[in-house]
């Protein structure tokens, strides 16, 4: 079974694609997962394969490379195991190469997922300079971890506007860089995401990514519950 869906978006034609691949077996199409990735060319394609009642295996690709983790295909790969009746109950346990990924479905259908915060830390020695990255000179932090930088900007105007410069971006190395900002209105923090290096310019809405913004920005807010907004031009929350 192969889908298509929109992730974080209520509307058609939003969020982040995801190609949802089920299979009997992983073993089925090893070798040509990431074949299959590059071909469709969208964010990422999910491979799952059940392993009991509730328990699934879970693989994540990018256009160029197997990805370490990934939200919006988990989310869409939640949604295609339940809208299909493919699971016993409300609940899955997604395993992957790092652990076990929690996702539940309440009675209005509403999906929610339990990932690893990931602690950044605040970068000292910067190997790059930033308005050869973004075009925007003046910033507020930049923070670091083992896959991806983040920018930290003074307001979501300058975050929605910035032109990436895909070139500089794919010198760095790192999978990805993030910027991000405050927010507007209800949402809390915007941010984008460019992942050049993997085949994405850019992605749509980065679930990983927030698993490293909802630690910065709880801890700068000193909020536990937050809404967060991708301002990429299909944009997502």
């Amino acid at each position: 079974m192969f889908s298509l869906v929109d992730a974080f978006t209520d509307k058609p034609f939003l969020g982040n694609p995801a190609g949802v691949c089920i299979l009997k077996n992983m073993s089925d199409i090893e070798g040509k997962m990431q074949q299959i990735a590059t071909y469709f060319n969208w964010s990422e394609i999910s491979y799952v394969s059940k392993i009991s009642d509730n328990k699934y295996g879970l693989r994540w690709f990018s256009p160029k490379d197997e990805a370490p983790l990934c939200g919006h295909a988990t989310l869409a790969a939640a949604h295609v195991v339940f809208s299909n009746n493919l699971v016993k109950g409300n609940n899955i346990e997604f395993i992957y190469n790092d652990g076990s990924l929690y996702v539940e479905k309440d009675k209005d259908n509403f999906i929610t997922m339990s990932f690893p915060l990931k602690p950044v830390t605040k970068c000292k020695n910067i190997p790059f300079d930033v308005e050869s990255l973004i075009g925007v000179k003046e910033y507020e932090d930049i923070l670091k971890d083992d896959t991806m930088y983040i920018i930290v900007l003074k307001n979501h105007e300058t975050v929605k506007n910035l032109i990436p410069r895909v070139d500089e971006i794919k010198k760095i190395n790192t999978r990805a860089v993030v910027v991000t900002s405050r927010g507007f209105g209800d949402y809390d923090f915007c941010s984008r995401y460019f992942a050049p290096r993997v085949g994405l310019y850019e992605d749509p809405v980065c679930g990983s990514a927030h698993c490293r913004l909802a630690y910065y920005w709880g801890n700068l807010l000193g909020k536990r519950e937050m809404i967060a907004f991708q301002s990429s031009s299909r944009t997502g929350v």
